[in-house]
């Protein structure tokens, strides 16, 4: 299998099939699922001490990205919330206040006196 062959493979399974799912239709509402794909692939051969090798591969992924919303003849985006990410941005967040409340008290105790407001 070569690299044509390997990107062929990749072309047919990043479809948009892939990205949008099946359409939910109820009580008049359509609902069009969508996602983020992403991909790539290699291929490699080797002749190294005399011996003959190659490979190829591929892989894929892909995340939620949210969803279309059919309604009246209008339709909306609505985006999906990654809730993982929500909650570690809150968590880097809480992190960086808490050693920044650390060097601000570390730089007071240091200061003459032991406290910036003291005359």
């Amino acid at each position: 299998m070569g690299i044509a062959d390997v990107l062929e493979s990749t072309r047919e399974a990043i479809t948009a099939k892939r990205v949008f799912g099946e359409p939910y239709v109820q009580d008049g509402v359509t609902i069009l699922p969508a996602a983020k794909i992403g991909g790539g692939a290699g291929s490699g051969e080797s002749e190294a001490e005399g011996r003959e090798g190659g490979g190829s591969g591929m892989g894929l992924g892909g995340v939620p990205a949210g969803a279309f919303v059919i309604e009246n003849g209008h339709a909306t985006w609505r985006p999906a919330i990654d809730v993982n990410r929500v909650i570690l941005g809150g968590q880097i967040v809480a992190i960086v206040a808490l050693l920044t409340i650390r060097s601000i008290a570390k730089a007071r105790s240091k200061a003459p006196g032991g406290s910036c407001c003291q005359q």
